[in-house]
């Protein structure tokens, strides 16, 4: 009996073996039943060992064939598929529509900025700060006749010079700062 199985697992690998050369070769599960049932009809096997054998291949025949199944749909599957490709949209998203741009400087516009004109400067030292008094004169660092900085919110934007309107000072702008020169003074 030990002799008997020991040839039964002995045709088992070598029916493996076949079922591995014939799936790189493209065979399926069928020809593993096959061989298997050959193998028992060869030894002899009685009866009942016949019966399990045979319901073996057939359970390696059926899941072998399962394998090849979901192989050959997961196939169709990748065949139908394709890359998606993508618009693209940079060139849209950059240019500025006139309804958005207008919402944009509408929101704005209503931002508070503080101007002021300045005529120059100068740094003081504590104790010549407190020795300032009525009538006392600082020397400022702008010669005479130079023109006034204008500062929205502390930056320089323009220059202009002191004007009197209705018993008012004002500033007349003369020169505008470039864009340019305008983030230079940012850093």
């Amino acid at each position: 009996m030990v002799e008997d199985q020991d040839k039964l697992a002995a045709e088992w690998a070598a029916a493996l073996e076949e079922q591995s050369a014939a799936e790189s070769a493209g065979g399926g599960g069928q020809d593993l039943a096959d061989a298997w049932s050959a193998a028992l009809k060869e030894q002899g096997a009685g009866g009942s060992d016949q019966a399990l054998a045979e319901e073996w291949a057939k359970a390696l025949a059926d899941e072998e064939e399962g394998k090849i199944q979901r192989e050959k749909k997961q196939k169709q599957l990748s065949a139908q598929s394709r890359d998606f490709e993508y618009k693209d949209l940079t060139g849209e998203a950059k240019a500025p529509k006139p309804d958005n741009l207008r919402k944009d400087l509408d929101f704005i516009l209503d931002i508070p900025l503080e101007v002021s004109a300045q005529l120059g400067s100068t740094k003081l030292l504590i104790n010549e700060l407190l020795q300032l008094g009525q009538g006392s004169v600082i020397e400022l660092n702008k010669l005479a006749g130079e023109p006034l900085e204008i500062l929205v919110n502390g930056k320089l934007v323009a220059r202009g010079e002191a004007v009197v309107i209705n018993e008012k000072f004002g500033v007349r702008l003369t020169d505008i700062i470039s864009p340019i020169e305008r983030v230079k003074q940012l850093g």
